[in-house]
């Protein structure tokens, strides 16, 4: 019986060293049986759905859960993903919420390091008069991309770094927010991430080769007074702080900090 099942399954994902066995366990099976997590006690003398244990290895093995449903959920949006693009994060919401929280209605917006669509999706969900556009470079990800995100954001393909990059858009952007690679190279972080494609996680030695080389771009793109706003490592904080005000184009820099507390984004505006 489904009571039963889960019971076991949350068992075997806590000895794997899942972080959250119960709350994995109950997707697993909400999601098989088209249902919400909450109904499931509803459910608990009904049959174990089929592919259940199948599931439950994979997750043993740490194949990230969003992998094993294909979906990740942002803010209110359900989006696609898989093999080859970025699962977003939670943390991320906090980002989103910044950005559109200072978007007038028509302003232009642009996502760098888009990935799986997930700032620019939520951005044109809640601000859906903006003009919004998104880059990324890689193939799987713009495959992704090109299914999570409205007919109405701009998807370009290309590298942020690029100093040619959206050149229509120089000196035009309102705000602009990015979730680029920002880890530094390590072998000793949770299976989960190495799920993720190393290009859209890990930047150099200290994790600040992506955004130290996308800043020059950033401010190109930005309209004088422009916001920007730019997730980093839980370590690089004030390396990322100094880098803006290395480049000397940018004022009010100032950490953001996530809903643990912890400073995980910087915002900052170009110099009228």
């Amino acid at each position: 019986m489904l009571a039963q099942a889960l019971h076991k399954a949350e068992a075997i994902l806590a000895e794997a060293g899942v972080a959250s066995p119960r709350n994995d366990a109950h997707l697993i099976a909400a999601h098989l049986m088209n249902c919400q997590p909450m109904d499931l006690f509803l459910k608990g003398d009904s049959e174990v759905p089929e592919n259940f244990w199948g599931w439950i290895e994979r997750r043993k093995n740490r194949e990230p859960l969003q992998h094993i449903l294909g979906v990740a959920w942002f803010g209110p949006l359900e989006l696609t993903v898989g093999q080859g693009v970025f699962i977003p994060r939670p943390e991320t919401e906090v980002l989103a919420d910044w950005a559109v929280r200072h978007i007038k209605s028509d302003d232009t917006v642009v996502d760098l390091c888009t990935g799986s669509g997930a700032l620019a999706a939520y951005i044109a969900h809640e601000r859906p008069n903006s003009s919004v556009w998104a880059v990324e470079l890689s193939d799987a990800a713009m495959t992704y991309a090109r299914r999570n995100l409205p007919d109405r954001v701009h998807l370009v393909q290309g590298d942020v770094t690029d100093p040619e990059i959206l050149d229509h858009l120089s000196g035009s952007v309102d705000l602009l927010v990015s979730n680029p690679p920002y880890v530094p190279l390590s072998n000793d972080l949770e299976p989960e991430v190495y799920q993720d494609p190393s290009m859209a996680v890990f930047s150099g030695d200290s994790g600040m080769d992506t955004i130290d080389a996308m800043i020059p771009v950033i401010h190109r793109l930005l309209a004088p007074g422009g916001l920007v706003g730019i997730e980093h490592d839980d370590s690089t904080s004030e390396q990322t702080q100094q880098a803006l005000k290395d480049h000397g184009g940018f004022s009010n820099i100032e950490p953001l900090k996530d809903l643990t507390g912890r400073s995980r984004f910087v915002i900052a505006s170009k110099i009228p």
